[in-house]
């Protein structure tokens, strides 16, 4: 065990760490392709319609670690939300 700590300590300088706007770059595509497929609307639409809403402000705020989350808990909170504006 001991050498799987030194391995980890040795080598955790060395993994990349992705930054915030690159994970976004990755979650916001799926998250607009569920959203469209879920409102039978374009992947552009979504898109838009996403940008507007509360949980990609939230998104974008590195505080908050919304980003770490998988983008299909991100699409729940989007439809959260709109349930909760209609």
């Amino acid at each position: 065990m001991q050498m799987f700590d030194e391995y980890l300590k040795t080598n955790e300088a060395k993994s990349p760490k992705c930054e915030h706007h690159q994970v976004r770059a990755l979650i916001i595509p799926e998250v607009a392709r569920l959203i469209a497929k879920r409102f039978e609307i374009s992947e552009s639409e979504a898109l838009s319609r996403f940008y507007k809403s509360a949980t990609a402000q939230n998104l974008a705020d590195e505080e908050n670690g919304l980003y770490r989350q998988s983008a299909l808990f991100i699409f729940g909170q989007y439809l959260e939300e709109m349930e909760v504006r209609s």
